[in-house]
């Protein structure tokens, strides 16, 4: 059950916000402009590369490196392939996995190693096995770890992962709104030199203002009624989230924000970009999840009786090239299934700033409903 009443009390969130959930929202913009300072520092800006690699391999543990590559591969397009190397092992624990380049990498192409521990061992021997091959290696780990040591031994490009302090305090996780920047930024400029894709300094800038002006809007201490971050969380409450996302930039968006509710709240989410989700989700909502479909809940004690699980659909929309969209048909949909729709749509701006509005908005609004719906 969700405490609403905990939503509209700062004092009473950060007393609930034992892994600094809330806090790693706030800095998002702050962690950005440290990882391109890092990133600068590193030499990525004084790189000339000879053209595009072949292919992009990214390695790391969990959903922080599972987004990375998601997001740079949507935002390289098909210039050269983004291919995420999924670890094996017996168990998610850092000494437990292993990763293999595939058998056709070689010295055209570029891995890219994105990890907020550094400690696998499995890193570091995949990081040797490239070098062995002739890749090209690009590592963002925290300082001082063997990851760093191992990739700086192996003529590869080490960037220090902008961290803070708190970070240590509490295990991270790996759908964090401050791990996906500290991994994401110093990766958008390396490969903004490559030339696949457009991420120049100016434009991480206005990134960073884009995610400071969002914790502006959704912060812990403005109230649930103007803050759209805490009404999505209202909203979800007791609900199937059905995300649907419409645009470039929102798909991975969308991923990224069911994974955090999965991580961060427990709740599961389904996610589909429209139109395909129009057909996807159709008998999802025609079911018994519909929010019409259980008759006798108008006469459920409201105190005693925890209340049916129903879909909600939440939209998430770029502003699509052409003027083409789904939306109306997506509304019409759900409201002919009884099913409510949140929608949310960022303000204009490039690429890069929509995307990061959309999934600033929706990570604040995970953590606002794992703080409200934990036990206490």
């Amino acid at each position: 059950m969700l405490d609403e009443s905990l939503l509209d009390s700062p004092e009473g969130l950060a007393e609930a916000d034992h892994r600094a959930l809330l806090r790693g929202a706030a800095e998002a913009g702050a962690r950005v402009r440290t990882a391109a300072r890092h990133a600068a520092e590193a030499g990525v800006g004084d790189l000339k590369p000879d053209g595009r690699p072949r292919a992009v391999l990214i390695a790391g543990p969990g959903a922080a490196a599972t987004q990375t590559a998601d997001l740079l591969g949507t935002l390289a397009g098909a210039g050269s392939p983004v291919t995420r190397l999924a670890p094996t092992g017996v168990a998610p624990a850092a000494g437990a996995l292993r990763w293999e380049l595939p058998g056709w990498a070689g010295s055209v192409d570029l891995l890219l190693i994105a990890t907020p521990d550094g400690t696998e061992p499995g890193l570091s021997l995949l990081a040797e096995q490239a070098y062995r091959r002739g890749l090209t290696v690009v590592a963002v780990a925290p300082a001082g770890t063997p990851l760093a040591e191992s990739v700086s031994g192996s003529h590869g490009l080490f960037v220090p992962m902008a961290v803070v302090p708190y970070d240590h305090d509490e295990p991270l996780a790996a759908s964090a709104p401050g791990v996906l920047w500290a991994l994401l930024t110093p990766l958008l400029a390396l490969l903004d030199r490559t030339g696949l894709l457009t991420a120049p300094p100016d434009t991480l800038q206005k990134v960073a203002d884009r995610l400071d002006a969002v914790a502006e809007r959704c912060g812990p201490a403005v109230v649930t009624y103007s803050n759209a971050a805490k009404t999505l969380a209202a909203e979800l409450a007791d609900s199937l989230p059905v995300v649907w996302t419409e645009g470039v930039s929102a798909g991975p968006a969308g991923r990224r924000f069911a994974a955090a509710l999965a991580e961060l709240s427990g709740i599961p989410a389904v996610v589909a970009e429209l139109p395909e989700a129009l057909a996807a989700h159709s008998a999802l909502l025609a079911g018994p999840l519909a929010a019409g479909a259980d008759p006798d809940d108008f006469f459920r004690d409201r105190v005693e009786e925890a209340p049916a699980l129903h879909a909600r659909v939440v939209l998430l929309r770029d502003r699509p090239l052409g003027g083409l969209t789904a939306a109306p048909a997506a509304r019409e949909l759900a409201l002919t299934h009884d099913t409510p729709i949140s929608e949310l749509e960022p303000e204009e701006g490039g690429e890069l700033e929509t995307l990061a509005e959309l999934i600033a908005v929706t990570d604040f609004a995970a953590v606002y409903l794992a703080l409200a719906s934990a036990p206490r």
